[in-house]
């Protein structure tokens, strides 16, 4: 289920662009529908032989209709290019529901085989499950595997599950799921990298597009032609004073054009920064001017931030070149790769790797007005004045922003004046640069408040009465508020170590570890009194959110790593302790299971909530629905163990 989940999000988002910026949608649908197929463990019909055509048909919809984001207007997350294809709000829930009706097959199936067990080995083998799913995935993203790979691993392993009884539809659309995913991995202009699918579109001698996910992302062509059809690239060069250039910093160095540029305006030595490797592959083989084979250049294949946490190094220039990644971080989140670089306290960390003359600055399409007066005021801020600005504001702005920390270190020709009210800084508790206030967008609102609609009619369609799940309010409640750690915990781990597909694979390793752990320790050890383990849980989350992340990047890089394990890792040991003892006395293993990862699907749509609070407040919203279950757990505890005594639970289903 883990391994079908990770590929739709990838696939998805590679060819439904709305899900490059809405990939949570592809996780409240996972939950929604395995919480469901748990839900209907024994009814009829019979789901999960199915589940093979569902795939089949979900990928060749993806194929059919695919969608150019939207990225317009001043109230979302993301900015950017006109769509094409289906309209967002038919596209959101029928990708929503297709992808529930795939994993509620798969999990009505993987329910029959989770009630022939107690519940805590259940549990235990289910998280075994997840944890090869996700080991499996990221292997095969580090490798850049093409997704014909991701479909003949999901293809075998369900054909083999039907076995003996494999019909001729189920091969047919095992078939039809390969051709949907070999259709792009055996196209030669598509590369698949850990974060995109890669087109390399030749457009003239030695030229180049560059599309990520079908969005144009950059361009490789001569310093000749960049100079004359994008000149502004050059501009922070023309603003420099007496700077000497001796080392040079480029985030965001993509294919190379800005290292080469950086050359040709006399840089000794430039550290080049890149996140994605197969782009900086792209560069190193198509880049005509051969940057990268430069002895005077030293490539990085990291976060930007996280360099500029690790690096000793000073810089006479630093330069954040176009760092739009068209990408989140996660399914988890609504973190995109680049959205640490433009906090406030990323632009300090920058301004103190700088020589005593040395100079900022930064370039994209911003498209809006008041994004760049965000960040030029940001600017102003951090180093103490206004910064330069060069900029083209037709058809939209693309700009230039420079600012040097000493006084005359820059030669401006227009000095950066704001337009209206400026937008405050981005922070590390509140990453989102592109969204104007603290508020969730009308789109996301509506949008989430459907989903929540469509998932209680189809659970109460689907699955029946919701009398039986009455019972497991506590385990709907502790679901809720396991994912939103979770959330937290990848943003937390992008923040301290970088925002790459590794960190985040091991984050969620680690949390599958933990609960793990926990159901390990809950085979073994039975504990009678669970009411000081719910003491030591509020103090972990009361101690995770004292813990400033400022605080943690002051460290040292073992220290650091050492405290945030046990800062995000604590809690949800503890819960999971907490929950493996519930678990383990319940009347009906599949029906509680399913209201925990119902209420999980609830935890993913209130993640959205750190739009408004920020990340660090999402662990007071965590401690207010482990309350909750903490007041609906007691009638229960107070019925086992009366007398002090436990009472023998009843036999499972």
């Amino acid at each position: 289920m883990l391994f079908v989940e990770l590929a739709l999000i990838r696939w998805l988002g590679a060819n439904v662009l709305y899900l490059s910026y809405f990939s949570n949608f592809v996780l409240l649908g996972s939950f929604f529908g395995i919480g469901l197929g748990f839900l209907r463990a024994k009814a009829l019909p019979d789901l999960f032989p199915w589940a093979i055509v569902e795939i089949a048909f979900l990928a060749g919809f993806a194929v059919i209709f695919p969608v150019t984001v939207n990225r317009s207007g001043n109230a979302l997350v993301y900015f950017g290019f006109a769509a094409t294809g289906l309209p967002i709000w038919v596209i959101l829930p029928i990708v929503f529901l297709a992808t529930a009706l795939v994993l509620a097959s798969i999990a009505q199936g993987a329910a029959r085989a989770f009630a022939r067990f107690e519940p805590l080995e259940a549990y235990r083998i289910d998280i075994l499950g997840s944890l090869t799913g996700i080991v499996a995935f990221s292997l095969l993203s580090f490798l850049s595997t093409p997704p014909i790979l991701w479909g003949l691993i999901i293809a075998v392993v369900l054909l083999v599950a039907y076995v003996p009884s494999v019909r001729l539809v189920q091969i047919a659309a095992a078939v039809g799921l390969l051709a949907a995913f070999g259709k792009e991995s055996f196209d030669p202009t598509f590369i698949w990298s850990p974060y995109y699918r890669i087109s390399v579109i030749p457009v003239g001698p030695k030229t180049y597009n560059i599309d990520v996910n079908g969005v144009p992302h950059q361009w490789i062509g001569p310093m000749s032609l960049r100079k004359k059809l994008e000149p502004l690239y050059f501009a922070p060069y023309a603003r420099l004073r007496d700077n000497p250039l001796r080392n040079v910093l480029i985030i965001g160095a993509g294919n190379g054009s800005d290292v080469a540029i950086a050359l040709a305006a006399g840089a000794r030595h430039v550290d080049a920064v890149e996140i994605d490797p197969r782009l900086y592959g792209l560069g190193q083989t198509l880049n005509p001017e051969h940057p990268y084979q430069d002895p005077r250049v030293t490539v990085h294949i990291n976060d930007g931030r996280a360099f500029l946490q690790r690096t000793s190094g000073r810089y006479d220039l630093i330069l954040l070149a176009l760092p739009d990644s068209l990408a989140l971080v996660s399914g988890q989140s609504s973190l995109r790769l680049e959205s640490y670089l433009f906090t406030r306290e990323a632009l300090q960390s920058a301004r103190a790797h700088l020589n005593s003359r040395g100079v900022f600055a930064m370039y994209n399409y911003y498209r809006e007005r008041w994004l760049v007066d965000r960040f030029a005021g940001t600017l102003a801020g951090v180093f103490g004045r206004d910064p330069c600005i060069d900029a083209i504001t037709q058809p939209g702005w693309f700009a230039v922003l420079t600012v040097s920390v000493a006084q005359g270190g820059v030669a401006c020709k227009t000095t950066w004046a704001p337009a209206s009210v400026v937008a405050s800084a981005a922070t590390d508790d509140h990453p989102f640069p592109y969204l104007k206030g603290n508020s969730i967008p009308p789109l996301y609102f509506v949008t989430l408040l459907a989903i929540l609609i469509i998932s209680g009619v189809g659970i109460r369609l689907s699955a029946g009465p919701l009398g039986p799940m009455g019972h497991y309010v506590d385990l709907f409640c502790m679901g809720a508020a396991f994912l939103l750690p979770e959330a937290k915990s990848v943003v937390q781990f992008a923040l301290l170590f970088g925002t790459t597909w590794f960190v985040n694979a091991l984050v969620f390793v680690g949390i599958l570890v933990s609960v793990l752990a926990a159901i390990e320790v809950a085979r073994r050890i039975a504990v009678r009194n669970v009411i000081p383990l719910d003491g030591l849980l509020f103090v972990a989350l009361a101690i995770a959110w004292a813990v400033s992340p400022e605080w943690l990047l002051s460290l040292d890089f073992a220290a650091r790593f050492i405290l945030a394990v046990v800062l995000a890792f604590a809690p949800i040991f503890l819960a999971n302790l907490i929950f493996a003892e519930r678990f383990r006395t319940v009347e009906s293993s599949t029906t509680a299971f399913g209201a925990n990862l119902l209420g999980a699907m609830v935890g993913g749509v209130l993640e959205y909530s750190s739009l408004i609070l920020g990340y660090r407040n999402l662990l007071v919203v965590v401690a207010l629905f482990y309350g909750l279950a903490l007041l609906s757990t007691q009638p229960m505890r107070a019925s086992r163990f009366a007398g002090g005594a436990a009472v023998p639970s009843t036999a499972n289903e």
